[in-house]
């Protein structure tokens, strides 16, 4: 944990360790020899007063808010504010003496859950780079807690970074060994989270019967749940059938199948509180209008469209912003055929984005 202070002092004066933090291919196969020495040190640090899971879950809570706040209004709100609490008080925490070896594991499984928090806060403000170096963070802490999946929950989300940045090198087998750290030891709707990343890894390395059999198989043990406890580090998209409809719709559209990914990303956005995660039903949204509109339906998109601009209101997020600009572009040739759904939708768009500059 000490090796992330020097980190954590560059984030509050950003300009120049942002300028240096570029996503690299080999960081993300995962430099193990390097992560370990990161946990040896931690493990190091342990000095202080004596911890017990009071304090364990006052940290889980906290970072929880700082989620809700995420997905609520977008990774640029609260960002400062997440660093300078683990710098302060978390780094503090896991540097003390604990009451239990498995108290221990849990503050430490606690921080990386924050850390990866602020990965994700760089990947929506679009510093690839930052959020990659946050995550090895995050995974060092997870390892190091020995808590069984959630290395491996955040080997999945490096795999999902790498296939939306379109640098699949290592996803495959990012998501492949997450999924082995965890399956048949996590609860069914875990495991299913780590099954349908790894459907969407084949999906995009030209694998479709694979891939389609992955997903079933976690579409499977979502319908086999039998109300087991979600651990909270399982949790930071919101329900897992959530984000099973959503990564289904991924693998879908990476097997040229419109009319499906449109289908399950609607389903992702109807299975999500919608005041709770604003940001990622939007998104969700949006990704099914840009799908629709592949399918030919630009009255359908439209629609899709300003639903999702509905969700926006207050967020402040780089994807969010492009996905507007983007949108703006799909509907130029629409515009100048007179389209009056995409001239309208064109207007409110064009309002949202000068709003942002104001």
């Amino acid at each position: 944990m000490t090796s992330l202070l020097p980190m954590w002092r560059h984030e509050l004066d950003r300009r120049q360790f942002l300028s240096t933090s570029a996503y690299s291919v080999a960081a993300a196969a995962l430099p193990l020899a390097h992560v370990q020495e990161i946990a040896d040190r931690t493990a190091t640090a342990r000095t202080g007063r004596l911890i017990g899971m009071a304090e364990v879950h006052a940290v889980r809570d906290m970072v929880s808010v700082f989620s809700e706040m995420d997905e609520r209004h977008g990774g640029q709100h609260g960002r400062s504010a997440l660093v300078t609490y683990l710098r302060d008080d978390v780094a503090l925490l896991v540097r003390g003496r604990f009451r239990t070896d498995d108290i221990r594991r849990q503050m430490l499984s606690a921080a990386s859950r924050g850390v990866h928090l602020l990965g994700w806060k760089s990947y929506d403000a679009g510093q690839q780079g930052l959020a990659q170096r946050y995550y090895l963070q995050s995974y060092a802490l997870a390892a190091e807690s020995g808590i069984t999946g959630h290395d491996g929950f955040v080997m999945r989300t490096m795999a999902m970074q790498g296939l939306k940045i379109h640098r699949p090198e290592h996803c495959l087998a990012l998501a492949e060994t997450g999924l082995n750290r965890a399956k048949g030891r996590v609860d069914v709707q875990t495991e299913a989270l780590f099954r349908i990343v790894h459907a969407h890894t084949l999906a995009k390395a030209g694998h479709a019967p694979a891939a389609l059999a992955e997903m079933k198989r976690a579409q499977e043990l979502l319908a086999a749940d039998q109300g087991d406890e979600v651990p909270y580090w399982a949790l930071t998209w919101g329900p897992p059938i959530a984000s099973v409809h959503s990564r289904a719709a991924k693998v879908f559209e990476a097997l040229h199948d419109h009319r499906s990914a449109a289908s399950e990303y609607g389903r992702a956005a109807a299975t999500r509180p919608a005041g709770t995660y604003a940001r990622i039903v939007a998104l969700d949204l949006v990704a099914a209008a840009e799908v629709q509109l592949k399918r030919g339906g630009i009255e359908e998109a439209c629609a899709t469209w300003w639903r999702a601009m509905d969700h926006m209101d207050g967020v402040r997020s780089v994807r969010t912003r492009k996905a507007v600009a983007r949108m703006r572009r799909d509907l130029a040739p629409y515009r100048t055929r007179n389209v009056r759904a995409a001239s309208e939708l064109d207007a409110r768009a064009r309002d949202f984005l000068i709003a942002l500059t104001v």
